[in-house]
């Protein structure tokens, strides 16, 4: 080989390795935006009363870009809520941090979780909780929501497609239940499946008139605890 052809070939040996060189890092400069993106979005739950460590932390560690559709990625950590169609949304992220806070100590046991869409709030739940059983109703939704939970490798997410009103008599009573949806009125099968002194964080309402209740159950009753004025799809079912 000649000088000038081993220069020509080293030539275009940098040039590739540029290339590769420039990929990756524009692959690392997308990481680290997001990482930051999401710790700045954990500063504003600070902000705004978000006090646990432990719960900061969960949302510290799960991507919420992995849970939204890939066009809406770019805008994975404003505080809004995304569509995931078929009706449904992932539910802002301030909001998704208040439900899991206040879920207190309870949030420690086994939760059951009622329409869990693309899959970020059990995701949350998943680095807390000892086990969580989630139910989706829309059959799409299930699929997608089951494959955004298998990049979390989670051995304690039980996932079930079916009428999340009738709740999941088989693994009850639960120390906690999340609905993320909401009926106009609390269905009986819940408050039955939540053990005494557990806690349910629940919106309830009609379509633009909705509040979100959180309740601890005494004496076979829920007692409410707290309340705040929200917006959710409604809980849907057979």
């Amino acid at each position: 080989m000649t000088a000038s052809k081993k220069k020509i070939l080293m030539l275009a040996l940098c040039l590739n390795l540029g290339v590769c060189l420039q990929s990756v890092h524009c692959k690392n400069l997308e990481s680290t935006s997001m990482k930051e993106e999401r710790e700045a979005m954990v500063r504003i739950f600070i902000q705004r009363g978000i006090q646990s460590d432990v719960v900061l932390n969960a949302f510290r560690k799960v991507p919420r870009e992995w849970f939204v559709p890939e066009e809406s990625q770019k805008f994975a950590y404003n505080d809004h809520p995304i569509s995931i169609g078929h009706g449904q949304t992932i539910s802002q992220p301030f909001i998704v941090a208040y439900m899991t806070q206040t879920l207190g100590e309870s949030v420690y046991g086994k939760i059951l979780e009622i329409g869990f869409g693309s899959g970020y709030q059990t995701a949350i739940l998943s680095q807390l909780s000892k086990e969580i059983y989630s139910i989706e109703y829309v059959p799409e939704l299930y699929k997608y929501g089951k494959k955004n939970l298998s990049r979390m490798n989670a051995t304690n997410i039980h996932l079930k497609l079916g009428d999340g009103r009738k709740g999941w008599v088989e693994n009850a009573p639960f120390d906690a239940i999340l609905v993320a949806a909401a009926p106009e009125s609390i269905p009986l099968e819940l408050i039955q499946q939540l053990r005494e002194g557990g806690r349910m964080v629940i919106p309830v309402g009609g379509k633009f008139n909705q509040i979100l209740y959180t309740y601890t159950k005494k004496n076979g009753k829920l007692q409410e605890l707290d309340r705040v004025d929200v917006r959710f799809v409604p809980l849907v079912g057979n």
